[in-house]
């Protein structure tokens, strides 16, 4: 297939089965639009992608560092609220003891009743919190839930058995707040 063309008044042929060989250089036009042909312009485009890369990374880092922030920031907000309702369960028991210390009890029965009906209010407050006492009494040792603080030689109970709690241990639902200190029997042989 051949093609003519003319150019300035004389004919010429070109094959269009051939290539057409490279320009050498880049017309002034081809220039000013940045258009550029061979490995400068592969390297050109290399260093836009890697800069679109490295601004999309940035992006995403600061957009992940407002994420975290944001997020500790909701972990602190909700501590403090779940404080905040702890705290109204249990101002009634301190309501109740302050009155109790400023009354003067025309009889000790009467301190007393009003100490165990505080006793109960707080129990109930810790109860509606989640806080369950750990039961000790007659219950066979449990190092996960128990502190042995002695071991008692006796026949009156079972081996490994508390004998009696010395303080008190709480669960806050499955978790182990403070474990129960106790005297545990161990039978002789």
């Amino acid at each position: 297939m051949q093609f003519k063309k003319q150019n300035g008044g004389s004919n010429t042929e070109l094959e269009l089965d051939r290539e057409l060989p490279p320009a050498e250089n880049d017309s002034p036009a081809e220039q000013a639009a940045g258009v550029k042909d061979g490995p400068e312009a592969e390297l050109e485009k290399v260093r836009a992608e890697r800069a679109a890369y490295l601004d999309r990374a940035a992006r995403l880092q600061a957009e992940f560092d407002n994420f975290r922030k944001r997020n500790a920031k909701e972990q602190q907000e909700y501590r403090e609220y779940a404080l905040a309702d702890a705290l109204r369960q249990l101002l009634p028991i301190l309501d109740s003891l302050d009155r109790a210390t400023k009354t003067d009890a025309a009889s000790l029965e009467d301190f007393q009743s009003g100490i165990e009906l505080i006793d109960k209010q707080f129990h109930d407050a810790l109860a509606k919190l989640g806080v369950q006492p750990i039961a000790t009494e007659g219950a066979l040792f449990d190092p996960n839930l128990h502190q042995a603080v002695q071991m008692v030689d006796t026949s009156d109970a079972e081996d490994n058995h508390v004998l009696d709690e010395l303080q008190r241990g709480y669960k806050l639902r499955e978790r182990l707040l403070r474990p129960a200190m106790v005297r545990v029997a161990h039978n002789p042989k």
